[in-house]
């Protein structure tokens, strides 16, 4: 009898392993949120939603973003989490987007979020340009320590700095927009020209100028804050500067993805993504999130870090981005790291 009590006990807890394994949802989440960062958000999510499977699709802004307007026809992604709001925009555009207003929506600043009543993108955080410069190098090559977008211009120099590709950066493409929108377009081109005799290679990743300069492989990245805090955290001799200009910028943005079927937990997932607990998460290392935290401006950033943002105009950037991309292509392409 006990031999038949511990068979049926067996069987139960198989079969409610079974269902709940069954029951388990699968969603898969496209995103351009840095390695490193992932990790710490999806622990928070999987304490709150353990029977949410995840999975992940991580690459650089402009990859993504052209994953998804491939996909169109027969979209892959339930939802996209920190990509560019620029980009989630030229996804609406191409009625790729299913408004959806998650829960605490109302918290959000009016410029971190999409100004349809539903709205079709939400921001989580903001990513500003930082030149990351390696102290050492700059020292060993006699080289001033660049304080302003003009100074990148200096002839010396030449051959050390390295940008992202705005074609397959976020990062890239805040920052070519901030200077043709600052400067207006005929003096940002030629800006952009003299800079592009000072630039080593353009590379596909908006973080690995800042991972070059940390290793010394060149000595000054234009990158973004972020990734320089985190290389001088290895122990990098990185030294982040803030253009004294102002920084170029973009929103981190998720949206939902329209598809035949919508998943709950596409939309549970969104609900968390601006819940407080990773609110707070995401301000750690970030200064300008969806709502205020109450947390401290994280170190190295400056007092007033909304005041070191450019003046952006999401909508021409945008509506603009392709033209953009093609004429920054036909002129500097030729330095770009080989895909």
């Amino acid at each position: 009898m006990k031999h038949l009590i511990k068979l049926a006990l067996l069987f139960t807890t198989a079969f409610s392993l079974l269902l709940s394994s069954a029951q388990a949802e699968e969603i898969l989440v496209y995103t351009a949120l840095e390695d490193d960062e992932i990790p710490k958000y999806l622990a928070l999510f999987k304490k709150s939603h353990p029977d949410i499977n995840v999975k992940i699709v991580r690459d650089s802004t402009g990859i993504v973003t052209a994953k998804l307007l491939a996909e169109k026809e027969n979209p892959r992604a339930d939802l996209v989490w920190g990509l560019a709001a620029t980009s989630l925009m030229l996804c609406d555009q191409a009625g790729m987007v299913e408004p959806y207003a998650p829960k605490g929506v109302e918290r959000v600043v009016p410029k971190m979020r999409d100004t349809n009543n539903t709205p079709h993108w939400v921001g989580i955080k903001a990513w500003m340009t930082g030149f990351c410069v390696n102290t050492y190098e700059v020292d060993a090559l006699n080289l001033p320590t660049p304080r302003s977008f003009d100074d990148l211009l200096n002839p010396v120099y030449k051959g050390h700095l390295v940008m992202p590709n705005p074609a397959s950066s976020g990062t890239g493409f805040l920052t070519v927009s901030a200077i043709l929108q600052m400067k207006g377009e005929e003096e940002g081109w030629a800006y952009l020209d003299k800079l592009h005799h000072n630039i080593s290679r353009y590379t596909h990743s908006g973080s690995k100028p800042c991972k070059i300069a940390g290793a010394g492989e060149l000595p000054v990245g234009i990158s973004f804050a972020y990734r320089g805090f985190m290389q001088k955290q290895k122990g990098e001799p990185v030294l982040t500067v803030f253009p004294r200009e102002g920084s170029g910028w973009d929103v981190e943005a998720n949206c939902l993805i329209k598809k035949p079927y919508i998943k709950p937990a596409a939309k549970t997932f969104l609900d968390w993504a601006i819940s407080e607990p990773v609110m707070k998460e995401y301000a750690k290392v970030y200064p300008v999130t969806a709502y205020a935290t109450g947390a401290p401006i994280p170190d190295g950033f400056p007092k007033d870090p909304e005041a070191q943002l450019i003046e952006n105009d999401f909508q021409w950037a945008a509506k603009n981005r392709m033209r953009i991309l093609k004429e920054w292509s036909s002129r500097y392409d030729g330095k770009s790291d080989a895909n």
